[in-house]
């Protein structure tokens, strides 16, 4: 799996859980979901993401 569709599932994943958490756990998860897409945002814009710096030294291609 190449490292941009590791992000999507990734974003994808923190998103879905953060509002299920969001619903049956604690309201304040909700701004983890809020980071997740301002963090989306700021990657389309600058074409850098911390994840993919992240996933880069963990040896993913």
């Amino acid at each position: 799996m190449t490292i941009p569709k590791m992000i999507d599932l990734i974003a994808g994943m923190f998103v879905f859980i953060s509002v299920i958490l969001g619903f049956w756990v604690s309201p304040y998860f909700f701004y983890f979901t809020g980071f997740v897409g301002l963090n989306m945002a700021q990657s389309s814009i600058t074409g850098w993401c911390p994840m993919m710096t992240i996933l880069r030294l963990a040896g993913f291609k």
